[in-house]
């Protein structure tokens, strides 16, 4: 991992589904669609990845008032299915570039996933994210076991 900088997330969760599955979760576009968003009643309409080192990777989430919540980023490190790294940048503050930071370990078919979000410019939107990804998590937990 990096150094981190501003306010951090980290998050660890363990899913029951193979490393090359949870890896591919967070690399699908059509996956994606599926639980990248902060709750069970949000929706994902969009989920673009180039999956190369330089590559963009974007993501649309809407709300159920039907507001709408970007975030894009570029890959800096793939290693699959060990490690993901990305910048992660929202459209609402598109000054603040984060970084995220996943880590993939499989055992006893269960993998583990430590996420590390830093570089986020408040403490108040750390809060948000955090409770943002906890939601998108759940959702992720929910695919993998259907």
């Amino acid at each position: 991992m990096t150094e981190e900088s501003g306010h951090v997330v980290r998050i660890e969760r363990t899913f029951a589904a193979s490393v090359e599955d949870v890896f591919d979760a967070w690399t699908s576009p059509e996956v994606m669609r599926r639980w990248f968003h902060c709750a069970p009643d949000w929706d994902t309409p969009a989920a673009e990845v180039d999956l190369r080192v330089g590559g963009r990777v974007r993501v649309v989430m809407r709300r159920p008032d039907g507001s709408e919540v970007e975030a894009r980023g570029e890959y800096t490190l793939i290693d699959r299915p060990h490690r993901l790294v990305m910048t992660w940048t929202f459209d609402d503050d598109p000054s603040n570039e984060q970084l995220i930071e996943l880590s993939f370990s499989e055992s006893g078919g269960s993998t583990t996933v430590l996420m590390v979000n830093s570089g986020i410019s408040t403490d108040e939107r750390r809060g948000a994210q955090d409770q943002g990804w906890h939601g998108c998590l759940d959702e992720l937990e929910r695919v993998l076991a259907g």
